[in-house]
């Protein structure tokens, strides 16, 4: 990833998010890691004039006020926003919700996993790919 872009989490969980700052510190990737709660915050950060526009976005699914999907429909269509890659990180095992994803233009659909190491491996995996990837 870009050194210098940061990445927006969307994870309202803050369990989960403190859990994906450790990874990525304990990975050193340098990336400046923003987090916000719920899909709106996540319109208000990408919106605003004001901030950086992130490298990827790494997006949960269930959250209050506007879930990942809700979020996904409007960001999507959004000529400033549509083409960070988004990468959902979730509990969800659901096929729906990965169909709805991915109908939505995601680029990846990770399910958190419990243990510590293997959730590294997850978050190793997305920095790989994108450091590799060729963005717009």
């Amino acid at each position: 990833m870009d050194n210098k872009k940061p990445i927006l989490l969307v994870e309202d969980d803050k369990v989960d998010a403190m859990t994906v700052v450790r990874a990525i510190e304990d990975l050193k990737i340098k990336n400046p890691i923003i987090v916000v709660e719920n899909g709106e915050e996540a319109l208000e950060q990408l919106r605003n004039k004001n901030n950086e526009k992130p490298n990827i976005i790494l997006l949960d699914l269930d959250m209050p006020k506007m879930n990942g999907i809700e979020f996904l429909e409007i960001a999507k269509k959004d000529e400033n926003i549509k083409r960070i890659p988004v990468v959902i990180l979730t509990t969800s095992k659901e096929q729906q919700d990965k169909i709805e994803s991915f109908n939505l233009g995601v680029a990846g659909y990770m399910i958190k996993p419990v243990d510590y190491r293997q959730f590294v491996e997850v978050v190793r995996t997305i920095h790989l790919y994108w450091t590799l990837s060729e963005l717009p």
